[in-house]
């Protein structure tokens, strides 16, 4: 983990050695183009194999004596090491590569920073297992996942034993791939709207997603709602993390925004899907 983590000293490191994981995140990293950001460098253990990949470089690292200790192990031109909190860094408004050990404790609000930043194509983040697990949607989707479904897509890597840190944390962590969708189905000044119709299906009462539905308001009647459901192929029981990004999308597309537009849709208007799609598990 960076100098954000959980650990020792004033930030708390707990700093990745197994090489095994170091070189699966680097084989990931060359499946990237472009400079690289990354996040918390610590003892340098993914910024010294990076260095030789030819690619600019600048390391964002809280802690000052470990941001000195790898400027000057560093003999490459090609990295620059920047002694800041990464929560406070401005990122680049040009297309650059974001890797590295997000902290624990700092994971949402570091995925936060990075979902609204514009520029930035691809992220290989190591996290939390759990975590990473909830954010690729592995078993149902997290709400956040689900609002930026449109514009990015998140895929589950390896898991990563606790044994692989020094010290040693209390939870294994996973490696998070996501990237940004170069032509998304929804342009992304339509996000806030879009974001709120996700919130409201997450968040509306209901047994399935026919209720939810319903009690938002997204239809003005119940054969209209049913006939959508019919049309993506959704068992009226099917609760909104089970949700797939083709559903979110075609939903929005067809109630027009997060308001309710009340507008009917034709029964060819949505590719069909296999049907009786089931899970009562929720998640936020």
């Amino acid at each position: 983990m960076s100098a954000y983590g959980h650990g020792r000293h004033e930030h708390g490191q707990n700093f990745l050695t197994d090489h095994k994981i170091i070189n699966s995140i680097i084989d990931l990293v060359k499946q990237t183009s472009g400079p690289i950001i990354e996040i918390g460098p610590g003892s340098g253990a993914l910024t010294h194999p990076m260095a030789h990949l030819g690619r600019a470089i600048t390391a964002v690292e809280v802690d000052a004596k470990l941001a000195a200790k790898i400027t000057q192990e560093t003999s490459s031109a090609a990295v620059e090491v920047v002694h800041d909190d990464f929560l406070n860094f401005r990122l680049p408004a040009t297309p650059c590569v974001i890797v590295g050990s997000i902290p624990f404790h700092l994971t949402t609000a570091i995925l936060r920073k990075l979902l609204h930043a514009p520029a930035w194509t691809d992220a290989v983040l190591l996290m939390q297992w759990e975590v990473a697990r909830r954010r690729a949607g592995v078993g149902a989707s997290t709400m956040m996942t689900a609002q930026w479904s449109p514009w990015f897509t998140f895929h589950l890597g390896s898991r990563v034993p606790r044994t692989a840190f020094r010290p040693q944390p209390n939870v294994d962590g996973g490696i998070l791939v996501i990237r940004r969708v170069g032509d998304p189905k929804i342009p992304i000044e339509q996000r806030k709207a879009f974001q709120a119709m996700v919130h409201t299906v997450f968040t509306a009462r209901g047994r399935g997603i026919g209720e939810i539905l319903r009690r938002a308001g997204l239809f003005s009647s119940r054969s209209e709602t049913q006939s959508w459901l019919r049309s993506r192929g959704i068992d009226p029981a099917t609760l909104p993390p089970r949700l797939c990004t083709s559903d979110w999308i075609d939903l929005f597309q067809v109630t027009g925004s997060s308001s309710p537009h009340h507008r009917p849709i034709s029964p060819s208007g949505s590719s069909q899907r296999p049907p009786q799609r089931k899970n009562r598990s929720r998640r936020r």
